[in-house]
């Protein structure tokens, strides 16, 4: 299963030169990734939030432009025992060309202790929906 989430750029998420800014990547993986982590009910709650990031990437494949309509596709490429890691592609929404590609680990953290937690397994199970096999995301 696929995650998607659509989004429409923005003029002040372009550069001098007309294309989306580099960093504005970033802005559409954090949607798209708050937005899956809520429908697998990991974010709803702020005051008991348990995801923190590892770390993220972006390769950036094709230009992008100002009002471009785009999808951003979220699935689950890996899952440990207290983490997790996420891919992202970003595709025009109307040709379905990849624009970007993006990677992201999440842990499970205790934000009292300070130290990762084990994923509760109705967390694991909801992941496991969107759980891809290593072949299928290294393509477009």
């Amino acid at each position: 299963m696929v995650y998607e989430i659509p989004v429409k750029t923005r003029f002040c998420e372009t550069d001098a030169l007309g294309h989306i800014n580099n960093v504005s990547y970033f802005i559409y993986l954090e949607e798209a990734r708050t937005d899956f982590f809520a429908e697998l009910g990991f974010g709803r709650d702020l005051n008991n939030w348990k995801i923190i990031l590892a770390s993220i990437s972006c390769d950036f494949v094709s230009q992008g432009y100002y009002n471009q309509k785009l999808i951003v596709q979220t699935e689950v490429s890996k899952i440990g025992n207290s983490s997790f890691q996420l891919v992202h592609k970003i595709k025009d929404a109307e040709s379905g060309k990849l624009i970007a590609k993006g990677q992201a680990n999440a842990v499970h953290f205790n934000f009292d202790t300070q130290k990762s937690e084990g994923l509760p397994e109705e967390k694991r199970q909801q992941l496991e929906k969107y759980l891809i096999k290593e072949e299928s995301h290294r393509g477009n």
